[in-house]
């Protein structure tokens, strides 16, 4: 519990409380999103096969070397009136001399992560803005979001309060320039 025994409990504790109690189905993600219990089915193979070939070029082509955690829970901040989010990212990269992803918690702070990534499903608005709202006011440098339904990239960056404040979308197979620390075009030629 969140509050002293003899404090009653607010409404975002009780909330809090009972997710963080949650036992989802084996391959089954449940986040905490401003204020709502998500709960997201197992993702398919083209949703897996998008993360690796993304994976694989940070890995070989970022300036700064990087770690990486698939579908590892970050706490971020939180929606006026909310308990803090607690959202489950496909992909999370952190430069690696941060050695983010040590410890058994699996719900890590943000800070130091470098960019998520999230690529649509069976809920595309909830990557297309609740997620881009909740990574935005946790201040993550970058958000990139493969969309296979629009079948687009898209690198959000410069976080504000709620939103980010800049955004470069190009279709599949066109390169997308990923800024420092990266510094290197994503080749898309491979989503098509």
């Amino acid at each position: 519990m969140t509050a002293m025994a003899h404090e009653p409990l607010t409404q975002e504790e009780i909330l809090l409380d009972g997710f963080l109690a949650l036992d989802t189905p084996e391959g089954f993600r449940a986040e905490l999103v401003e204020g709502d219990i998500v709960v997201t089915p197992p993702p398919d193979g083209d949703h897996e096969d998008y993360i690796g070939l993304i994976l694989e070029q940070v890995l070989q082509r970022s300036r700064t070397r990087m770690q990486f955690a698939g579908h590892k829970g970050l706490k971020l901040g939180k929606a006026e009136g909310c308990p803090k989010d607690h959202v489950i990212p496909d992909g999370t990269f952190a430069p690696r001399e941060l050695r983010l992803y040590r410890g058994a918690d699996p719900w890590m702070p943000c800070q130091g992560v470098a960019m998520v990534l999230e690529v649509t499903s069976t809920k595309p608005q909830a990557d297309r803005e609740v997620k881009r709202r909740c990574y935005a006011r946790a201040g993550i440098p970058f958000y990139l979001l493969v969309d296979r339904e629009t079948t687009e990239v898209t690198l959000l960056s410069n976080p504000g309060p709620d939103d980010y404040r800049q955004r470069c979308t190009v279709p599949f197979g066109k390169p997308l320039n990923l800024p420092d620390p990266f510094a290197f075009d994503l080749d898309t030629s491979d989503f098509l």
